[in-house]
């Protein structure tokens, strides 16, 4: 069986297929023709496939229109008006010839439309070239959410991720923290050094900080040219305290040289907010709050820390 997929290298988890027929042969033969290539799931109904794309987010469906408990399209519409589940491709596999079926497979929202029974050659086909596509935007997505020099999170998805953190924390009234980090004496650095000894400096520092956070749902970014900020939800004044002197220790360890700098080495002045968020105040408050520790960091002789703890009053 010829390889499929070049978009899918080997160092790459497989694409994950979700079959949904209620036809255990049909789903047989499905299951036969991606096995290799794919990490395959079945379901049998419209309820319990809409559960397994919550649980699983596939890369592809491949769905029949006639269902007992709930028909291909109405499947289809829901997900296409879930938010996170309607960039998912569905392609529809039926017996129907009838037009009118086939127009309204891509009025629920599909990408394509095969006729049973299974051509062996055709859906292959059809279903590389939807996971390539999927492959390919989920690639251009996650491009948009990273910075191209250094690797990490960018100011888009600092803003996304902070928003969402603030309404998790207001939700179950826990404190978030944020660090607001700042490398010392940078624009020096860049002219002394070169652009492309500070492109350099600036992508280790941000590898280093990458190795400090353990947690799945903590967050470094680049803020902005030589700023970076983490996000830490579920972290009190002590954590926060706790990160921010482990992230100054690791630049540090860089040992990187800054003649220009006090100390002979590049580092890090930071600033700390922490609150417990309140459904209507906005993360705009701890942002402020984290900048202004920052600069009082940097304004009482740089590499250090200075952080602030407040209410956050609807």
């Amino acid at each position: 069986m010829n390889q499929i997929f070049e978009l899918f290298k080997t160092d790459m988890p497989k694409p994950k297929l979700l079959i949904i027929d209620d036809q255990p042969l049909v789903i047989r033969v499905l299951y036969e023709l991606f096995k290799i290539d794919c990490e395959v799931f079945m379901s049998t109904s419209g309820e319990d496939a809409l559960k397994k794309c919550q649980e699983i987010k596939p890369d592809l469906v491949l769905l029949d229109i006639v269902m007992p408990d709930m028909d291909g399209y109405e499947v289809c519409k829901r997900l296409k008006s879930n938010e996170d589940l309607s960039d998912i491709p569905v392609i529809f596999v039926t017996s129907s010839d009838d037009e009118d079926d086939e127009v309204k497979c891509f009025d629920a929202g599909a990408v394509d439309f095969i006729k049973k029974p299974v051509n062996a050659v055709i859906t292959r086909s059809r279903v590389n070239t939807h996971l390539r596509l999927k492959r390919q935007s989920d690639l251009f997505k996650s491009m948009a959410l990273f910075d191209g020099l250094t690797g990490i999170a960018n100011r888009r998805h600092f803003e996304s991720s902070i928003h969402l953190d603030w309404l998790q924390c207001a939700r179950e009234q826990t404190p978030i923290s944020l660090l607001l980090m700042d490398i010392d004496h940078f624009k020096q650095f860049n002219d002394y050094y070169g652009h492309q000894a500070g492109d350099q400096c600036l992508q280790k520092v941000a590898k280093s900080l990458s190795t400090v956070l353990g947690r799945p749902y903590d967050l470094v970014a680049r803020y902005g040219g030589e700023e970076f900020a983490m996000i830490l939800p579920k972290t009190n004044y002590e954590g926060a305290q706790y990160i921010a002197q482990n992230s100054i220790k690791t630049i540090q360890n860089l040992a990187v040289p800054h003649s220009k700098s006090s100390t002979g080495l590049v580092t890090f002045s930071i600033g700390i907010a922490t609150t417990i968020p309140q459904y209507k105040t906005s993360p705009d408050t701890l942002i402020a709050e984290a900048d202004k520790a920052l600069y009082k960091a940097k304004e009482n002789g740089r590499n250090q820390i200075m952080s602030v703890e407040f209410n956050c009053i609807s």
